[in-house]
């Protein structure tokens, strides 16, 4: 039998799919990446805005086409979306067999045999649950890095917000479980570790009675293998000293964190349920600025919150001015049902938002241009993800650069290197959000 797997949505989502997809190798599955060879097809979707929302039905209507007439015998769909509207989804789509909750992905090896065998039925957890799979996670990223889960759901509740009611509240993966994860991830040829959820900065209050991801942090730190640890999803109120000094002393850490703000304005911040002011924002950055002199930080903003004003707006704008984030992605606001923000008066129209949302990126374009532009002359240590065709030149990431989001290094060189190599590498200019260089000398360790 050969399965097709389509995986939509965030990394969070990514590892809830290797996950899966461990478990069906290891009964002996095979996969296959075209729709037409495929037995079974798996989409694992995404509902957190109406452009996720959209992909995922889109995806799912393409694929109940090819059980229709192609080979597939058995249609399967997992995830966000799956949670939300399980049973919307069977019964709109007749093609679909099973419909499996966030919290179910364990029994993907049984719902695929039940589909099989002709059953048709939504199979789910109570969002209380935490899945563990025996099986080893088939990584999907290259090798060279991989995404470590290090809690499921959220207790934050943000007023724009459907993920605590699809995901559930906020649960830690036990330190141990981690661990050996990662262990296996470095067995496997891993080098770098991103640590994702939907708040890192909280991880283990639930299980420790204290936030414990300094010591989550140590203890990865002394994987033999793993050369890199990055985090990503770090609300700033969260924040806290012994993080601070544990990235400070630990070198295998990036000193890159990812802060979603979604606002500066402290009237749009208290509507979207958001627990920080900008003078807490300003206090923050300021800090980290202050103790890791050479961290990358990285925001997300929301524009066109119900309510905003042109006000508000242009304070967002003085504040990101100010900042000079390195790393800055800005959303346009979704109205999404179920939500406290989809009932607030004063929405606003869309053009309005997708107005604002250009002239916040024009405004970063500049910001980052600059930085960009001011690592020039700097030797920096790079990893290697692979080579443009037919050319002398490598793609390469900084610490500064998150996989996917952020920008690349373009590398210029006669020597034969491999993806996940590290090299030192001289900044020699600029291109937008992406830099040029040159090898230093080779790095190892």
């Amino acid at each position: 039998m050969k399965i097709l797997f389509i995986s939509l949505g965030c990394d969070k989502n990514l590892v809830d799919s290797e996950e899966m997809l461990g478990l069906l190798n290891s009964r002996g599955y095979t996969f296959t990446d075209d729709e037409t060879e495929a037995d079974v097809i798996v989409i694992n979707t995404c509902c957190f805005i109406n452009d996720a929302k959209e992909e995922s039905v889109q995806t799912i209507l393409e694929m109940a086409e090819q059980k229709k007439t192609g080979r597939c015998k058995a249609l399967i769909v997992t995830g966000c979306m799956a949670q939300r509207y399980k049973q919307e989804i069977l019964d709109e789509v007749e093609e679909v067999d099973m419909v499996l909750g966030t919290t179910a992905y364990d029994k993907i090896v049984d719902v695929v045999e039940a589909a099989l065998g002709g059953s048709r039925r939504v199979e789910e957890q109570p969002l209380t649950y935490l899945p563990e799979t025996k099986a080893g996670r088939i990584v999907t990223t290259g090798g060279h890095f991989a995404y470590l889960k290090i809690a499921e759901g959220c207790n934050k509740c943000c007023a724009y917000c459907i993920i605590p009611k699809l995901r559930g509240r906020y649960r830690s993966v036990p330190m141990e479980r981690l661990v050996a994860q990662a262990e296996e991830l470095a067995a496997q040829g891993v080098k770098e570790l991103i640590l994702v959820a939907q708040e890192t900065t909280v991880y283990g209050v639930d299980l420790y009675g204290e936030k414990s991801l300094h010591r989550l942090l140590t203890a990865l730190c002394r994987i033999r293998g793993i050369q890199w640890i990055r985090i990503l999803y770090c609300y700033p109120e969260e924040i806290y000293d012994e993080l601070i000094e544990t990235m400070k002393r630990e070198p295998k850490i990036c000193h890159y964190l990812d802060l979603p703000i979604q606002h500066a304005s402290d009237e749009v911040l208290r509507r979207m349920g958001r627990r920080t002011t900008r003078a807490d924002l300003t206090k923050i950055i300021g800090k980290l600025r202050e103790e890791i002199p050479d961290i990358v930080l990285r925001t997300t903003l929301i524009t066109g919150f119900p309510g905003e004003t042109q006000e508000q707006h242009e304070e967002l704008m003085e504040f990101i001015d100010e900042m000079e984030f390195d790393r800055l992605g800005v959303f346009t606001y979704s109205q999404e049902e179920d939500t406290p923000a989809a009932s607030m008066p004063d929405q606003i129209d869309e053009e309005v938002k997708l107005d604002r949302q250009e002239e916040l990126m024009e405004l970063q374009q500049e910001i980052a241009f600059d930085r960009a532009q001011d690592m020039t002359g700097r030797t920096v240590t790079a990893m290697i993800e692979g080579k443009v065709a037919d050319e002398n030149v490598y793609v390469a990431r900084t610490y500064g650069d998150a996989p996917n989001v952020d920008g690349l290094l373009f590398l210029h060189t006669g020597e034969v290197l491999m993806s996940g190599d590290f090299v030192r590498a001289r900044i020699t200019g600029a291109a937008e959000y992406d830099l040029i260089g040159e090898i230093a000398d080779e790095f190892t360790e």
